[in-house]
């Protein structure tokens, strides 16, 4: 062709849009993920440019390229409804989509045009930098695009809205995109990492932007939700009967608002708003994974009382285990969701089941260090309270402990872990064996000194053990 391939390669890997950002799809489930960008293209029609392009990417990820060009079409027509005036500047992204697209379909020369019309355009707003291409816009696009696709990319997402902050300091929207990536992040790293001195300064990043967006009810419930976090939930209220006047039926606030009730034990309040947003949205695997949440809530809490409805327990069990299987159905990459329904599998007594799940994933080869500790824990639990097998209970916690990673799965196995060996040491049911590996966990946790202690005490009740005094010698040398 007379457009040469390998220049045209060069010139694309120089262009700014979803094709160059590395989103991975092993990441995410892209029919769950199609599902909600179609939901949202429905409610929030301000975001549309940024929700085509990021679907036409999705629709190339699913190996419709026909498809992802209707989508990068829709974003022109969104750009020309929304911008008018600043057609160049809102297209690049989109453009640069299209060329990628084109080049994927061997139509080389559409792919040259296009890789042209973004040039030109960016020489006309002088927007090049060292070769790259640096536009506010832009950056907020690729931080939209990160959000979307899930924990790994929560961090970038953060960066580039700074990096567009930078240029624009009071811009609703960047502020906005900014917000929504520390609470994430901040949501992340209190579920599979460290824990957050950041929870504080996320109130005042939310605070802002709010103000800068007083009618954005996702942000006044994502607010609601981090000041429950910091025990100040009848503030947080605040804010979520406030949006609730201001968007009644806008789904994608709805499931925070469901959330909130649920965290405060407003279990039927929390129902009742998700079954709402549920019908506006029927495919959001959010809302099923919280309505399946609220009924295992509720399964548990009718154990504890002493005459069960039997009939009601068990519509419970079905409502519970329908939604969440739909949700481990659509998106297999939801790990929590599978510990949900594998507890909940659990609650009923059907064990086998329960430990079909846990096998799956506890085989699974991509998981993240906080993942894989999450479900020893779970796992863990499983063999404890339901199969009644304290010592592979006990092997399990210790799999997650030896996994370095500080987590919050990380410190539940290290609680759980020394509660059970301890109580068996102290009734005097443990032997050499426990004590020893009580050794191993308080060495896995550094605590040298206490390990040192445990095998010695362990190596005079079994004094042949080579294993302990092997542990022993490599600890001593270690100090």
């Amino acid at each position: 062709s007379t457009v040469s391939k390998n220049s045209l390669k060069t010139s694309l890997l120089q262009l700014e849009c979803h094709f160059t950002w590395t989103l991975l799809k092993q990441h995410v489930s892209l029919e769950a993920l199609e599902e909600t960008i179609v939901d949202h293209i429905k409610f929030v029609k301000e975001f549309n440019i940024t929700d085509y392009n990021i679907l036409s990417y999705v629709c190339h990820l699913k190996n419709s390229n026909e498809e992802a060009l209707r989508n990068l079409k829709k974003a022109e027509e969104a750009v020309q409804k929304y911008h008018p005036g600043e057609i160049a500047r809102r297209s690049l992204v989109t453009w640069g989509n299209y060329a990628w697209i084109y080049y994927h379909m061997q139509r080389y020369e559409e792919a040259q045009t296009y890789v042209s019309k973004v040039e030109n355009s960016c020489k006309k707003l002088s927007s090049i930098v060292d070769g790259k291409i640096q536009l506010p816009e832009i950056y907020a696009e690729q931080g939209w695009a990160s959000l979307r696709f899930g924990c790994n990319y929560f961090e970038r997402a953060k960066n580039c809205f700074e990096k567009a902050l930078k240029s624009e300091p009071d811009n609703p929207d960047f502020s906005a995109g900014y917000a929504i990536a520390m609470y994430r992040l901040e949501y992340c790293a209190a579920r599979y990492g460290r824990y957050c001195e950041e929870t504080r300064s996320c109130v005042e990043v939310l605070k802002w932007a709010v103000e800068l967006n007083p009618k954005n009810t996702t942000l006044l419930a994502l607010l609601a939700l981090q000041l429950q976090q910091l025990r100040r939930a009848d503030e947080g209220e605040r804010y979520i009967e406030e949006a609730l006047q201001i968007t009644p039926d806008l789904p994608v606030f709805l499931r925070y608002a469901a959330c909130f009730y649920r965290k405060k034990g407003e279990v039927d309040k929390a129902v009742e708003i998700l079954k709402k947003a549920l019908a506006l949205t029927p495919k959001s695997v959010f809302l099923h994974h919280q309505l399946g949440l609220c009924y295992k809530f509720k399964i548990f809490q009718l154990k504890k009382t002493r005459y069960i409805p039997q009939e009601k327990v068990e519509n419970l069990i079905q409502l519970a285990i329908f939604h969440l299987k739909t949700v481990v159905d659509k998106k297999p990459v939801f790990v929590s969701a599978h510990s949900d329904l594998a507890n909940t599998y659990a609650l009923c007594k059907r064990y086998e089941e329960a430990e079909e799940i846990f096998q799956e994933v506890l085989q699974r080869k991509n998981l993240s260090c906080g993942e894989k500790q999450e479900i020893y824990l779970n796992y863990g639990n499983f063999q404890h309270f339901h199969m009644k097998s304290e010592s592979k209970a006990i092997k399990y916690y210790i799999e997650g402990l030896k996994i370095e990673e500080d987590s919050y799965g990380r410190r539940k196995c290290r609680e759980a872990v020394e509660t059970l060996l301890k109580q068996k040491i102290e009734s005097r049911l443990g032997d050499a064996t426990d004590i020893a590996t009580l050794g191993l966990v308080h060495n896995l946790n550094g605590e040298k000194q206490k390990a040192i202690e445990c095998y010695k005490k362990a190596i005079a009740l079994d004094p042949n053990n080579e294993e302990y005094r092997n542990a022993l010698f490599e600890l001593q040398l270690s100090i």
